[in-house]
């Protein structure tokens, strides 16, 4: 089994330098509070950031989406976006990252005085969090794919639990991951409340027929930063591309389909359920996922 989040082991992971509120940590020494808002009720945010070539990718639309989803959490990061910047530039520093870095930023409500549910009893600003890895994807998904199958957990309602937000309360997403694999399937697609297709558990999904690109309408995923720029992609590119409201019907007649993250780009499909894909260099998804390669590598 594969996923879209595999890379090669790296033995530098062994030392990296946490950030942990104000200061930095040996990963063993790393820690934080059984109190924070993160551990007793997922109370947070998070986002995922790459550093390729020496440089993060797409940091300014990363920071709108940290900043956008802790408004919409009533949750005031303690540092404007300049400083956050200059957190992120001195972590890659101090840790000696040059590129294949893979950084996990995380903020949540605080410390609270006791494990109850009310922003009353928080009593320190929010915690922020900074994990670098040394992550390079392993090329081996790429050449195998991934094999995808629907599931009962759906993506919910804006006002249940907004779907757009990165939040740490990913249990929905969780629980669509472990359906998924408890079916023999890498990766969850997964239903809107409409019956459409919404996303996977943890990337975004597209298909391709007639060499025309679909994806959905974004109402019900998380906002997609790897999945705008394969948008835009298309269109500069003159490739017919959609953002609509689909069925399972209309992907199982698909000729290619592929999914999108910050991590691994664009990763191909093999299989939606009993649907198998080929997976070639002739596709339309390689010529993309060779379009974002140029792009990143500007």
């Amino acid at each position: 089994m594969v996923s879209s989040h595999d890379f090669l082991k790296d033995k530098r992971n062994k030392n990296v330098k946490i950030y942990v509120n104000g200061k930095f940590y040996h990963r063993d020494k790393a820690k934080i509070s059984v109190f924070d808002s993160s551990a007793l009720l997922g109370h947070g945010i998070w986002d995922s950031l790459r550093y390729h070539n020496n440089k993060f990718i797409f940091l300014k639309m990363h920071l709108d989406r940290l900043y956008k989803d802790a408004k919409l959490t009533d949750i005031k990061i303690p540092l404007n976006r300049n400083q956050i910047t200059s957190l992120l530039h001195k972590t890659v520093k101090l840790n000696k990252i040059k590129t294949d870095g893979h950084l996990r930023i995380i903020v949540s409500r605080g410390i609270k005085s006791t494990p109850y549910q009310s922003p009353k009893v928080t009593v320190t600003k929010p915690s922020i969090i900074i994990i670098p890895e040394f992550k390079k994807p392993d090329t081996k998904v790429y050449k195998k794919g991934l094999k995808l199958v629907t599931v009962n957990t759906i993506r919910g309602p804006l006002n249940v639990q907004n779907p757009q937000i990165n939040s740490l309360s990913k249990l929905n997403c969780i629980l669509a991951c472990i359906e998924a694999q408890k079916k023999g399937a890498d990766e969850a697609l997964m239903f809107d409340i409409n019956k459409n297709i919404a996303t996977c558990n943890s990337t975004h999904f597209f298909f391709i027929k007639n060499n025309c690109v679909y994806t959905s309408t974004g109402k019900f995923c998380v906002t997609g930063i790897t999945r705008q720029k394969i948008i835009d992609i298309c269109k500069a590119k003159k490739i017919k591309v959609f953002q609509k409201n689909f069925k399972l019907k209309d992907v199982l007649e698909a000729d290619e389909a592929f999914v999108t993250g910050t991590f691994a780009g664009i990763v191909g499909v093999n299989q939606i359920n009993k649907k198998k894909f080929k997976i070639n260099e002739d596709n339309l998804t390689y010529k993309l996922s060779q379009y974002y390669l140029d792009l990143i590598n500007k």
